[in-house]
């Protein structure tokens, strides 16, 4: 293959066509270029490399009332999409059945082992020295009840190659200056990590490769053909020998066009960064599981993310999500500009919470590379080295079965 065309520019896209013209394949990406949109610009820059069991189980099924929006948890379903999540959501109820949770907890243990190790080879080839935070999470617990439960579940649920540890009296009482409260128990893990900065990363890679001699080309592709063929919104047309679909909650419908259904859900998260805030830049990404909100330190200020809301990609925002997300931080005593950068944006979600990684079957010279759901961060540079290896004839890292779009029918 001697060249491709990479739609898509969020994380996933950038590591794909990064790695891909380092290969030695000419590679052209085609992104609308709107920075904001997709779930790369507002996650929490967590790589999450525990995160090995998928969110499609019963215990989720049943424990979904109790966290709900209107009942102050992080859990919404936007009523007028419910033509979209309803139809998903019967699909996540058959992929929680035990024997697809083992499967998806497998798949997904796999493809997260190394998640870590590419991302440091990634901020290698990309020319970004400390980019990437090896120095774990801090899953902290304001009371002692809800400590002990957590403790109770962590116990029991797989982690992948990560492990976890008791916080330290003197690791608690980091938080004495930056919280109203000392936490009263905490769970370090290690393994995991983060991104000092997100968009800081996605323009490293990007720079990189157009230093390399890649093309971006910024427009928004309308129609594909199998023959890896495209054509924009403004009317270009595009050809090479193979195309790669990798653009997000907004990947269904090229996917359409090429045959294959991919039933994906828009799962929205909201952000809010701030540049006035005491966070310690030594703090570790940290989660407060009782308010379902995580607060990472990037070199560009502190950002505080939260929520799971169903629905369109496009959807105008909720204003109640970012007062409810100011609400904890000032239950937590975090200090927060009460004006700051405020982002909404879609996790590209498939209904097992597996991802879409591989070669279409019935169109060889079309990939795929989508629906990452919260790990697009985490998983973006393992992906990029497996569709390196597909698109230059070389055995994956890992068997891509569990990953075929083609499961889906």
């Amino acid at each position: 293959m001697k060249s491709i065309l990479v739609i898509g520019g969020g994380l996933v896209g950038a590591a794909c066509a990064l790695r891909l013209q380092a290969a030695g394949v000419a590679t052209t990406l085609i992104d609308p270029g709107d920075r904001r949109r997709g779930a790369s610009f507002g996650n929490a820059g967590h790589i999450g490399a525990e995160q090995v069991m998928p969110w499609s189980t019963w215990g989720n099924l049943i424990g979904a009332p109790l966290h709900l929006f209107g009942a102050g948890g992080p859990l919404d379903f936007r009523w007028r999409d419910i033509a979209l999540w309803l139809p998903w959501s019967l699909r996540f109820m058959a992929a929680s059945a035990p024997n697809r949770v083992a499967a998806s907890n497998a798949a997904l243990t796999a493809l997260l082992r190394d998640a870590m190790g590419a991302w440091l080879r990634l901020e290698t080839l990309a020319d970004m020295p400390g980019m990437v935070c090896p120095h774990g999470q801090a899953n902290i617990y304001m009371s002692t009840r809800t400590g002990d439960k957590a403790r109770e579940l962590w116990a029991r649920t797989p982690i992948g190659a990560c492990r976890y540890r008791e916080m330290s009296s003197d690791e608690l009482a980091r938080y004495d200056g930056v919280l109203h409260a000392r936490p009263a128990s905490g769970l370090h893990f290690d393994g995991t990590g983060q991104v000092r900065d997100p968009q800081g990363a996605r323009d490293g890679i990007l720079t990189k490769f157009s230093a390399l001699g890649g093309l971006t080309i910024c427009d928004a592709v309308t129609t594909l053909d199998a023959d890896a063929s495209v054509r924009t919104q403004s009317g270009r047309q595009f050809a090479a020998d193979a195309l790669l679909v990798a653009c997000g909650a907004w990947s269904a419908p090229l996917m359409r066009q090429l045959g294959a259904a991919a039933p994906l859900i828009g799962e929205r998260g909201y952000s809010m960064q701030s540049t006035e805030h005491n966070w310690p830049s030594d703090l570790p990404t940290t989660i407060f599981e009782e308010r379902s909100v995580v607060l990472s330190r990037f070199t560009s200020g502190l950002r505080a993310t939260s929520f799971l809301e169903f629905g369109s990609p496009g959807a105008p925002a909720d204003p109640r999500k970012w007062a409810r997300l100011h609400k904890h931080l000032d239950d937590l005593g975090v200090r927060f500009s009460r004006a700051p950068d405020r982002w909404v944006g879609p996790r590209p979600t498939l209904p097992d919470y597996v991802p879409a990684i591989g070669r279409l079957k019935r169109s060889p010279n079309a990939f795929y590379a989508f629906g990452h759901a919260h790990l697009g961060l985490t998983e973006c540079a393992i992906t990029a080295e497996i569709i390196e290896a597909l698109a230059t004839d070389k055995p994956p890292p890992l068997d891509l079965a569990p990953f075929a779009i083609e499961r889906f029918g």
